[in-house]
């Protein structure tokens, strides 16, 4: 059962409540610089991307959020850190959403002036916490980046939110060990109603990175915790866009094609990996608000029935394959031209 928090809106785009898990990333560009920044949100609108996230760092960093914002419809998201006049700054071009951590931009009153500038224009605050911006006093009392101590600092930051009236927030409480991630987002979800945002910091890239993020924020998803995310990779930021759909669509977040394909045996004779590659590429670009599963397996005897459950599938053994929908056999064709074959079924399929 999902956990259904409060709702934070942010440019119209609903976080949490029950609604569906959103997709976030976040720009590399430098700040500075207009023309790349923009080249690359239109990148991430154009992969699907629903909020984005930039760094604040400097003056012109907020000439570059004003310069954005009238030229997208996403949320825009100012990351700010240590310097709260940015902060007020980026609230008062309209952004739509900030993220810092209150703990390190100075005293109460500052903190105080944040909160009243994203009070009156209605911009929710998120609230963000990873091991490497703990307070020296929680770092004391549990003995390291623990988390308890992650989860009790977003408390805690949030109460000082609270204080000042404001309660438009959401929570993100990061960590680059999984396990630690895990477990403080589940102390989250039980001691608050507050959106959260999940994800796994400092994953590096390739592989590895994919499977850190993918335990990490599927084990939360699949428990019903998260309503928006960020698979953080040092990759091409449409990377992080692109494997975030896929946890999605395996937990059954999301609708898109879904791709089955056997790992292949003894039994297999024909090139399925390379098929199964090209397949992925080609389905990968094609646009679909229905979730269709699309099976490639290698071999007659046993595919059909494997995937029975398909909405569209094939199995090949040397030149031949058989197109099945539903487990049921509809045609052979030439395993040369199966994953042509098996795009005209789907368009036949998706309309």
């Amino acid at each position: 059962m999902k956990r259904v928090s409060k709702t934070v809106y942010a440019r119209g785009v609903a976080i949490g409540g029950g609604n569906p898990v959103t997709i976030q990333s976040m720009l590399s560009a430098p700040s500075e610089d207009k023309a790349a920044c923009l080249s690359q949100l239109k990148g991430l609108e154009d992969c699907g991307c629903q909020i984005v996230r930039m760094a604040v760092n400097s003056r012109e960093a907020v000439e570059t959020l004003s310069y954005l914002l009238p030229r997208t419809t996403l949320p825009l998201v100012a990351d700010i850190h240590f310097d709260y006049k940015l902060a007020l700054d980026s609230a008062a071009a309209g952004v739509s959403k900030i993220r810092i951590n209150p703990g390190n931009i100075g005293t109460a009153d500052r903190v105080e002036k944040v909160a009243q500038a994203c009070l009156d224009r209605r911009i929710p605050i998120r609230i963000g916490i990873n091991g490497g911006s703990l307070e020296k006093t929680l770092l004391a009392k549990y003995g390291g980046p623990t988390a308890e101590a992650i989860a009790e600092s977003a408390i805690n930051n949030a109460a000082m939110l609270e204080e000042y009236g404001f309660s438009d927030i959401v929570l993100s409480v990061k960590s680059s060990s999984v396990p630690t991630m895990i477990a403080a987002n589940r102390l989250l979800a039980a001691k608050t109603d507050y959106p959260l945002h999940l994800g796994v910091t400092e994953t590096g890239t390739g592989a590895p990175a994919l499977i850190k993020s993918a335990v990490g924020i599927g084990a939360l998803l699949a428990d019903g915790i998260g309503d928006t995310m960020r698979v953080s990779l040092s990759e091409d930021v449409a990377e992080e866009v692109s494997a975030a759909k896929e946890i999605l669509k395996s937990l059954g977040l999301r609708n898109g094609i879904n791709l089955i394909s056997c790992p292949t045996c003894g039994r297999t004779r024909f090139d399925l990996i390379s098929k199964a590659k090209e397949l992925k590429t080609r389905i990968d670009n094609i646009k679909c608000d229905k979730s269709v599963n699309v099976a490639l397996m290698g071999c007659i005897v046993n595919g059909p029935g494997e995937a029975a459950e398909a909405d569209l599938g094939a199995a090949g053994a040397g030149d031949e394959a058989v197109i099945f929908r539903k487990g049921k056999v509809i045609r052979r064709v030439h395993t040369d031209t199966v994953v042509d074959e098996l795009i005209k079924e789907l368009f036949n399929i998706i309309g």
